[in-house]
């Protein structure tokens, strides 16, 4: 993802007006591939009642595609199940617009040491999966590496939470 320069928010916010809708347009439908692969393209038929085949044609870069895009009802189901506003953040991107949401989606509240190691190991995957999918196409995109910095200061905080916990439990 985001090999090419003309998909970039900076190509396309950084005052270089040559750049086309079309390009708004292809960099919308890679977040949106983005989005179907991170829940999984059986998961998001299932979320969206969409069949592979109309996902699909959502991130499709065919010429014939160009003019479809997912709706938007859908994309809030699928990036409520991926747990990461891919398309979301692409549009408040392109709108010079910075977003931040709840990182922490514990279970319970406030738990001891076993709900904080729980927590560690799951978002430890979640850097895992991120990185994995970051790393796919052997380049680590702004974007990606965003997530990436994000999943990093999520995990720092359940270590954060870890240690007062255990602090607490032998002081």
């Amino acid at each position: 993802m985001g090999k090419d320069q003309s998909y970039s928010p900076k190509c396309i916010l950084g005052g270089d007006y040559g750049c086309e809708m079309e390009n708004i347009g292809n960099y919308l439908k890679k977040h949106t591939e983005s989005l179907v692969k991170s829940v999984g393209i059986e998961a998001a038929c299932k979320l969206t009642g969409k069949s592979k085949a109309t996902l699909g044609r959502y991130y499709s870069d065919s010429p014939e595609h160009t003019d479809r895009y997912m709706p938007i009802d859908a994309v809030a189901a699928l990036e409520r199940a991926t747990g990461y506003p891919h398309v979301t953040s692409a549009l408040a991107e392109l709108g010079g617009i910075t977003i931040s949401f709840d990182q922490e989606r514990r279970n319970t509240p406030d738990g001891g040491i076993n709900s904080d190691v729980v927590a560690l190991s799951q978002r430890f995957a979640m850097l895992m999966a991120e990185y994995s999918q970051s790393i796919e196409d052997g380049i680590i995109t702004i974007n990606e590496a965003k997530r990436l910095m994000r999943e990093t200061q999520a995990l720092q905080h359940v270590l954060m939470d870890m240690k007062l916990h255990l602090k607490e439990e032998t002081g």
